[in-house]
């Protein structure tokens, strides 16, 4: 595998087995990191180890429940087995279960805010010290359209969502002293599992891509280049900050 500008460094990636967490782990992998992938499926995980690894990568699997926040000290812990601590983390994990704002029951807020925004707090907080040893870390959260507009049948979700963009600020005024730069990307509409409903109606689709000012909606791999970019030495003095990467429907 050639040179890449991640070589040496551990990547660990939430919500591997799928969708945008599945294209990172990829794209870190390729940019040179050994990377550590984070799901609930064991299946999932090993076509993507196996993926990686014909490609010349480095990986490794760890079958968790993110959404268990007691359990996320082993996680930890298991992720810095295969190649030592992780000093890269992507937060793709997230669930969207799209009700009705009247028919939302504490069960499902519950799992929602769990899974998308405090696991993200505290696998960090379980990561963090590794990185401030080292005097550098990269912390990478995913935002979402949501975090600054509302979408039907998905409260919880938003409200996530919108809780993400600000633990992003506040966990990069906490730690960035210590190296450690802390920021999210908030993609736009992407073909993933959360998305099924929408990609799934051609008419919803177009009308989503309409609203872009590129035209389109998003592929995958749009992601990979502002991923390794906030992977990497390059972002060193970039800190706190919430980048949209959909095709100009946040701007319009």
């Amino acid at each position: 595998m050639a040179q890449g500008v991640l070589d040496g460094r551990v990547a660990l990636v939430t919500g591997a087995s799928s969708g945008i967490g599945y294209g990172i782990a990829l794209a870190l992998g390729r940019a040179g990191a050994r990377v550590v992938v984070v799901a609930r499926r064991q299946g999932k995980l090993d076509a993507l180890v196996e993926a990686l690894g014909r490609d010349g990568i480095e990986a490794a699997a760890v079958v968790a429940d993110l959404s268990d926040l007691e359990g996320l000290g082993e996680v930890a812990e298991a992720a810095s087995v295969p190649f030592g601590p992780p000093l890269i983390v992507v937060h793709s994990a997230g669930v969207n279960l799209r009700q009705p704002i009247d028919d939302v029951t504490l069960e499902t807020w519950d799992l929602t805010l769990r899974l998308n925004l405090s696991a993200p707090f505290f696998l960090s907080r379980h990561l963090a010290p590794a990185m401030k040893a080292e005097g550098w870390g990269r912390i990478i959260n995913i935002a979402s359209l949501q975090s600054q507009r509302a979408f039907p049948f998905s409260a919880p979700y938003g409200a996530s969502k919108g809780g993400v963009t600000q633990l992003t600020r506040a966990m990069a005024e906490a730690w960035s002293k210590s190296g450690i730069c802390v920021n999210a990307i908030a993609p736009g509409f992407f073909p993933t599992e959360l998305t099924e409903p929408v990609f799934a109606d051609p008419t919803k689709a177009a009308a989503m891509a309409a609203q872009t000012f590129v035209g389109r909606n998003g592929r995958i791999e749009d992601l990979d280049g502002i991923a390794v970019f906030l992977s990497s030495d390059a972002c060193a003095f970039i800190t706190g900050q919430t980048i949209f990467v959909d095709g100009g429907f946040s701007a319009g």
